[in-house]
């Protein structure tokens, strides 16, 4: 597809991947609405990028909140592509180390960000796209983000991989239930990327993390995630496939 002049979101466009991807759509020529919370420099980061970006501080949880992003998104045209970023993780151990049981609140908390949410964003975008006007045989394209931590989650991220499981398993059934209103869904799991979030763990730890990747033997960039993105999109045959980013890494388990 084609996003020359087209009508675009991005979820987490504030930092790291998302704003990546929103920084991308825009030089394409898209017109792109960052969708993040309130706090976030959301509004900043369109600025920045120019009279094609504008910002909907919303939360993915919220119904009402997102439908309000996506009358703004319209506002440039039928929308047309969504990459949903947002998301977050938290530690819980199923018994943790003072010998209680792990946290059902705060498992509770990140199922609902990171898997309602994503079928939330999802559903919400779907239905604004399926009433659009075909554009050489498709309507739109939604891709989602997991994570490798889906099939190899560590120690500690029981609730952030449940959760990322549970989009790689979305992905293909949504894709088979909006083929009819020509609309892809697709995913990418993602490595470890050199994300802001990264910035808060020691030096030492993050060469660890740089040295267990097997090649490239580093990182993994947010402009590489925007690249997958945008290839996906660009794509109509890519359909209903979570796709890995990781540069060969398989985690282990701490």
């Amino acid at each position: 597809m084609d996003l020359a002049e087209s009508s675009t979101l991005v979820t987490g466009g504030a930092s790291g991947l998302g704003r990546a991807t929103a920084e991308a759509l825009v030089s394409r020529g898209a017109f792109v609405t960052i969708v993040d919370l309130p706090t976030s420099s959301g509004q900043e980061v369109a600025d920045n990028l120019g009279p094609r970006a504008r910002f909907a501080a919303a939360d993915v949880r919220s119904t009402g909140q997102l439908n309000e992003a996506l009358d703004l998104a319209e506002r440039s045209g039928p929308l047309r592509a969504v990459v949903h970023c947002a998301g977050r993780g938290a530690r819980v151990r199923v018994i943790e180390k003072d010998g209680e049981p792990g946290s059902l609140e705060t498992y509770e908390e990140i199922i609902k960000l990171n898997l309602v949410g994503s079928f939330n964003v999802l559903r919400l975008a779907a239905v604004r796209m399926a009433r659009a006007e075909p554009i050489e045989s498709e309507r739109g394209v939604c891709v989602l983000t997991a994570s490798v931590a889906a099939w190899e989650g560590q120690i500690g991220q029981v609730p952030y991989a449940s959760s990322k499981a549970g989009i790689v398993g979305m992905t293909l059934v949504a894709a088979r239930d909006l083929a009819s209103k020509l609309i892809r869904v697709a995913t990418i799991a993602p490595g470890v990327m050199d994300t802001p979030i990264l910035d808060r763990i020691r030096p030492d730890v993050k060469e660890a993390l740089e040295a267990s990747v097997p090649h490239p033997r580093r990182l993994g960039r947010p402009e590489e995630f925007a690249d997958l993105a945008l290839a996906i999109i660009g794509n109509p045959y890519l359909n209903g496939e979570t796709i890995r980013l990781d540069g060969a890494i398989r985690m282990a388990p701490r």
